[in-house]
Parts: C-alpha cells; sequence; structure tokens
C-alpha cells in the first residue's frame, strides 16, 4: 500500500516512523518545514515528498495538521486524489473537520472518515515524533452512512498493525463531546494551575502529583486554541461543571465544614473507582 502523510509533526511523523518501522507500504510525506522534511527523509521515515503528481498513487492520505489547514489542504487537492482511496484526517476535532470535508469526498469519489489517535507527549514537531507512539493506544474512527465494512476492515488492519491496540468508533458529535472532558478540559486546568505564584517556589516540593497536573501545560497555543474554539460549546459546558464543583471544595474550607469536606472527597474518590483508571 502507498501512504500519503500530510504534516510530518509529532502526529503524522509518528505515523510515518510507525509504518515503516513496522509494515512494507511506501511512505510519501509533506511538511511545510523544509528541516522537517530534510530529517524525515535521512532518517527513512519517508520514501519520498509527497507532491502533486505522486498524490494520485496513494491507497490512504492521512492528513496530520489542524482542522483549518486540514480543510483547506483536502479542499485544495481533492482533485489529485485517486477515486477509491481512504482519506483519514487525524485531528483532535471532528464536528468542524467532518462537516466540511464529507461533501469533498463524495464529491471527488474518494472515501473518507474521521479519525483521532489518542496519543500525544508534551513536546510536539517530527523530533518528538516516535515508532512506538500509538504502541497500545486506541484510535478512533467516525464512520457515517456512507461507510463500508470493507473500508473499515483495510483500516482496521493498517492501525493494528502500525501498533494501536484497538479501534473506537464514534460519532462527529460524541467525539468532541466526550473530548471536551478527557483532554481539553485537562489542558486548561493545567495551564491555569501553573500560573499560581507558588509554582515559581515549589523547587524540592513537588512530587508525582506536582508533575501529573502540570505536563501538559507544555502546549501549543496556536494548534490548542484552535481544538478549543473548535469545541467551545462542549468544553465551556465542562468548565462551568468543574468551576461549580471547585466552589463546593473552597465553600468547604472557608466554613472549616471537616464533615462536608469529608464527603466531598469521600465522592471524588468513589466516583474515580467506578471510572477505571483511564
Amino acid at each position: 500500500m502507498t501512504v500519503g502523510i500530510v504534516g510530518l509533526g509529532l502526529i503524522g511523523g509518528s505515523m510515518a516512523k510507525s509504518i515503516k518501522a513496522r509494515t512494507a507500504h511506501t511512505v510519501f510525506g509533506c511538511d511545510l518545514d523544509q528541516e522537517t522534511m530534510m530529517m524525515a527523509r535521512m532518517c527513512g521515515a519517508i520514501d519520498a515528498p509527497l507532491t502533486a503528481e505522486n498524490l494520485k498513487d496513494c491507497d490512504l492520505v492521512l492528513v496530520a495538521i489542524r482542522p483549518a489547514a486540514a480543510v483547506k489542504w483536502v479542499k485544495e487537492h481533492a482533485e489529485g486524489i485517486r477515486r477509491g482511496a481512504i482519506l483519514v484526517d487525524l485531528c483532535g476535532v471532528k464536528r468542524a473537520v467532518v462537516r466540511e470535508l464529507a461533501p469533498v469526498a463524495e464529491q471527488y469519489g474518494f472515501a473518507y472518515i474521521g479519525g483521532h489517535p489518542m496519543a500525544g507527549r508534551e513536546r510536539g514537531g517530527f523530533t518528538a515524533a516516535t515508532d512506538s507512539l500509538y504502541v497500545g493506544a486506541s484510535m478512533i474512527l467516525t464512520p457515517d452512512k456512507r461507510t463500508d465494512m470493507q473500508l473499515l476492515e483495510t483500516l482496521k488492519a493498517f492501525f493494528l498493525d502500525i501498533g494501536f491496540a484497538s479501534l473506537t468508533f464514534s460519532d462527529p458529535e460524541e467525539h468532541d463531546r466526550i473530548i471536551a472532558f478527557t483532554s481539553q478540559l485537562a489542558h486548561i486546568v493545567s495551564s491555569a494551575y501553573v500560573k499560581s505564584p507558588e509554582a515559581q517556589k515549589r523547587r524540592g516540593f513537588s512530587a508525582g502529583s506536582f508533575q501529573d497536573m502540570t505536563r501538559v501545560a507544555r502546549l501549543d497555543e496556536n494548534m490548542w486554541t484552535e481544538l478549543f474554539l473548535d469545541d467551545a460549546d462542549y468544553l465551556t459546558d465542562e468548565l462551568d461543571i468543574l468551576i461549580g464543583h471547585l466552589q463546593e471544595y473552597a465553600d468547604a474550607l472557608k466554613s472549616k465544614d471537616a464533615e462536608r469536606l469529608r464527603a466531598l472527597l469521600r465522592d471524588g474518590r468513589e466516583k474515580k473507582a467506578t471510572a477505571g483508571g483511564n
């Protein structure tokens, strides 16, 4: 199979490295950064640059750039994508992307499905990409009524081959609602948490809990601003819920209400046990 990858940052670069490490597929890749392109060629992550000429040879196209850029790239290159080829976007939100790309795919005769690999690191870019990023991870796909079973079988085999442990099927609405809680809210909380003046004085006083809370504060503000705004409705709902719960703890502390505080902590522990580890 010939795979084209648009964007060779952490996600696309890790896709390229995983494909070359685990399969015999040919990989064409493109990135706006020429240093990234040079590194990808030198380390063997891609066999050749993805061009307008060889795009038509790709059986599978993975678009691993920001949502607005992904939509723009597909619309500009739709005529060059082979009829019957599969295109998967790897964006962190789905409604805004699927809404734009599904009609384009139908118009030009290639198959399209939204995707989101549930893996990441606090640092981005090709230098952070690794062929082990997806090992044990879940790949989310958002099929619709036009998606046939053969396409899903093809993608299942492909993603499992490059290290994913499982596929999760969703729809764009459900994906964005859940991701607002499991990913986006955590990034906002981490970003807000490190703004305390005490964060600069914590040396010698911090351990695992501080590291867990602050790890994702080292984010790309441009990318996450776009993701947050594309999912602003669900994300603000989650923020309102969180703020309400935090106020409960603050009220119990201010009133020195030990029983209320104990009940809040017990409720949180029990909900964590019900939710499980992941």
